[in-house]
């Protein structure tokens, strides 16, 4: 899941003073891996696939920064964290980049003290039911039991969206998504609540998941994406134009597959810039040239990562809808590279 309350926000933000004086490019250099803060289990988002072995969307931005900054994109350390301790970890210097379809607010970026380096997933909150108790909307779910994540604002956007429509509920609290799953289908609630991308994750893991329906209503703008400790600039920059590339690439047309070609034969200045033929803006971040090049070879440009994790021919099935490139009427969108 994404989204915490602000529980604890001193003591977050007072660990997040102490890390951040640190130059986490250094330590990561120093350490020969990355450690990502990723979730503790969510298909086609970060999971262990059956080798142990972590892949995903978000497991993909990982690799692309330890890529990037150490030429190895296996070398990171999963850390898998809660709703309720991926801030900690991140503050507390645990983890050095947290990948884990956290939503961007005012005051994670704030009170928090914590810098989100971009939007990798435009979500919102949805609910899931079973296709047997005959609901169609959520307005429908007066009374209704729902799981739902604790420690997270998905709890304060479910309150609220009752609230407005003058119906009631009882909570149904868990601690992970794992959890979460098991007690709904246990039929502990009548329904499970959280972003509608985690719903169809999870949903896609069932062994009958015809038999359950994502309904119609999207509650909140839950703006998904990685993020890095304050008062480190220099590693913000370094993630956040990871990120970009990623998306950079995808517009531009370079992929896993094309992109050795593209590097030594291309009349676009921002591909040349991009894959390090021209200009120093590797050198402007302390890294090589070869930087964003190896980011985009590690898993792919965001489509091929999109596509392969969470895209509509997995079991997961996400149209691109709202991530899809500007281009083509979503909203992903990366600043120039110049």
């Amino acid at each position: 899941m994404k989204k915490t309350v602000i529980f604890g926000a001193l003591t977050v933000a007072g660990l997040a003073a102490g890390a951040a004086g640190a130059a986490t490019l250094d330590d990561v250099k120093a350490r020969g891996k990355l450690n990502c803060g990723v979730t503790t289990g969510l298909a086609g988002f970060a999971a262990p696939n059956a080798n142990g072995e972590w892949e995903g969307f978000d497991v993909a931005v990982c690799r692309a920064v330890a890529a990037a900054v150490l030429g190895d994109k296996n070398a990171v350390e999963f850390v898998p964290t809660t709703g309720k301790t991926r801030f900690t970890a991140l503050a507390s210097g645990e983890i050095d980049f947290l990948a884990r379809n956290t939503t961007w607010t005012f005051s994670r970026d704030t009170d928090l003290k914590f810098d989100f380096v971009g939007i990798n997933y435009y979500d919102g909150q949805g609910f899931m039911v079973p296709k047997a108790l005959g609901v169609s909307s959520a307005k429908d779910l007066d009374g209704a039991t729902v799981c739902i994540q604790t420690g997270t604002t998905t709890e304060l956007n479910l309150a609220d969206f009752f609230r407005k429509n003058g119906i009631e509920y009882e909570p149904v609290p868990v601690e992970t998504n794992a959890e979460g799953q098991q007690q709904y289908l246990a039929g502990a609630c009548d329904t499970y609540t959280t972003d509608a991308s985690g719903l169809a994750a999870t949903r896609a893991t069932f062994e009958n998941p015809d038999e359950h329906v994502l309904l119609p209503e999207i509650i909140s703008k839950e703006p998904l994406g990685p993020l890095v400790r304050h008062g480190d600039n220099d590693w913000g920059d370094i993630t956040r134009w990871v990120l970009n590339a990623l998306i950079a690439a995808e517009e531009l047309g370079i992929t896993s597959a094309n992109i050795e070609e593209m590097a030594g034969n291309t009349n676009n200045p921002e591909v040349a810039r991009l894959l390090g033929t021209e200009g120093t803006l590797g050198e402007m971040i302390g890294l090589d040239s070869d930087w964003a090049k190896r980011a985009i070879m590690a898993e792919g440009n965001y489509g091929e990562i999109f596509a392969k994790n969470i895209g509509e021919e997995t079991p997961i099935g996400l149209a691109r809808g709202l991530n899809a490139q500007w281009t083509d009427g979503g909203l992903l969108y990366a600043p120039p590279f110049r």
